[in-house]
């Protein structure tokens, strides 16, 4: 669909049963709120830069961080995601955001699509079709509203320059697993008092370059950990991982690790 019109009717239901990507500043506010939050982790083998031009990579290159699992190169990504099931805890009764003036850039950015390899689909959105017959937000496949396309730039320059910065973060709390690009994703949950004190910490120090990172893939798809171990990567699942809160989910079986 080229042309897109938009306006928010104000229902709400975009604020429920959400994983918020948030930055790192919004992150420490979430936290200092009350809210609770999650690590993301996924890992993709990265040997050697591909073969130029290859626009998608250099996406993923930017928005992630170079690290070694076992003797394979890799990048690691890694998403702060503000966690709520039900109504986002900042949700008023009357449907409106209680922050709405501070609220996080992807509620702002809300309904356009921060990854430009995604195609805003209406469809996939929670908004009720009333919302899509009214301003115009998108035409020809491109962005109209000048606003949303400065806060998509200021995103994605965010969590570029916060992408060293995240594995800082992982290491002061001993994350070091992470699933496959495009197989899953490993969910990790720190207790929120140290996750603060440790967004504390980086954001106090930002220019304190990162140390040498090893990372473990998880996965519960045998031919995946064999693929990996054939590689040289480090590849499985301990306890002690699962004992500091780290759940995985594959996109293609159900069943945990």
């Amino acid at each position: 669909m080229d042309d897109i019109d938009f306006e928010c009717t104000a229902c709400g239901k975009c604020c429920h049963d959400l994983r918020l990507p948030l930055t790192l500043a919004e992150a420490s506010d979430w936290l200092a709120r009350g809210g609770q939050m999650e690590l993301i982790c996924e890992a993709i083998p990265w040997p050697a830069d591909p073969e130029p031009p290859n626009a998608q990579a250099d996406y993923r290159k930017a928005r992630s961080t170079p690290a070694m699992s076992g003797s394979l190169p890799v990048r690691v990504s890694i998403i702060f995601a503000a966690a709520f099931a039900g109504a986002c805890p900042n949700l008023r009764a009357d449907m409106l955001c209680g922050i709405y003036e501070k609220r996080p850039l992807v509620c702002r950015i809300y309904p356009a699509e921060i990854n430009p390899f995604v195609s805003l689909e209406p469809a996939s959105k929670a908004c009720p079709s009333v919302a899509w017959q009214r301003k115009p937000l998108q035409r020809h496949g491109v962005l109209v509203d000048d606003m949303t396309r400065e806060l998509i730039e200021l995103s994605r320059r965010t969590t570029e320059l916060e992408a060293p910065l995240r594995m800082r973060l992982c290491q002061e709390l001993a994350i070091t697993h992470a699933a496959l690009a495009n197989e899953g994703f490993v969910i990790h949950a720190p207790q929120s008092s140290d996750l603060l004190a440790a967004l504390a910490r980086i954001r106090a120090m930002p220019d304190v370059p990162h140390a040498p990172a090893q990372w473990t893939f998880v996965s519960n798809r045998g031919v995946t950990t064999e693929a990996l171990l054939s590689v040289g990567a480090a590849a499985g699942f301990d306890e002690s991982a699962s004992a500091r809160g780290l759940r995985y989910h594959g996109f293609y079986e159900a069943s945990p690790v």
